[in-house]
């Protein structure tokens, strides 16, 4: 008798958490560079084959938790309310995060959390891999989102007319290169030793400054 639909996928979803978990296991101990595929396939009892059927690459057993945060920037633009710019929705949504020390913002000082971002921001491969993937995606869904009219209009890039699409692109290529940079930023401060809450105000000031310059114009021009 065949398993109901129900339980194969809970049976694959339990298989992939345990390769991730296998895998992040090995390393954080080991080094990413020094693992190789099949010893985390053999960590986790499964084949090599299987591995790859829920994992494509070898950075994708990593970069996967990202995948959660994957369109965020164009959700919070689009949900935003009447009257906000793009840009001040940005900013207040990762204010709030901040305030939650949600991990993506960099100001979060949990063990686990820091080792995790220590992987991904010593490892070349991973940190490449995290700008070209993701960051390419959220670049096109947040210039789709921005309104064709600029400012807080509500109208997406997918209309005709307005701002031409080039400058939609840049514009959400600059949104997202500032909420990433400050979240490295984070990072780093805590690595240097500072705990989450003592490094929330600067991060806010940083947060409301790098905002604040992209509302205004970049000092450079």
């Amino acid at each position: 008798m065949d398993e109901p639909a129900g339980l194969r996928e809970r049976k694959k979803e339990r298989t992939r958490n345990l390769i991730a978990q296998e895998a992040l296991r090995l390393f954080r101990a080991q080094g990413f560079d020094e693992v190789s595929v099949v010893e985390v396939a053999a960590a986790a009892e499964v084949s090599k084959a299987t591995l790859f059927r829920y994992f494509p690459t070898k950075e994708d057993l990593v970069l996967h938790r990202f995948a959660d945060h994957l369109g965020e920037a164009a959700r919070v633009v689009r949900e935003r309310p009447a009257g906000l710019t793009p840009t001040a929705a940005l900013r207040d949504h990762f204010l709030a995060g901040l305030a939650a020390r949600n991990p993506i913002t960099g100001l979060n000082d949990h063990p686990e959390v820091l080792s995790f971002q220590d992987l991904v921001y010593r490892t070349p491969s991973l940190h490449i891999g995290m700008r070209q993937r993701y960051t390419s995606q959220d670049i096109d869904a947040l210039a789709d989102a921005l309104p064709s009219g600029g400012g807080s209009g509500g109208g997406s890039g997918s209309g005709s007319g307005g701002m031409p699409p080039i400058v939609r692109r840049l514009a959400a290529a600059h949104l997202i290169a500032v909420q990433q940079e400050l979240g490295q930023e984070n990072w780093r401060t805590i690595t240097s030793g500072r705990t989450a809450d003592e490094a929330y105000d600067d991060a806010v000031a940083a947060a409301e400054g790098a905002y604040g310059q992209l509302m205004t114009g970049l000092p450079y021009a």
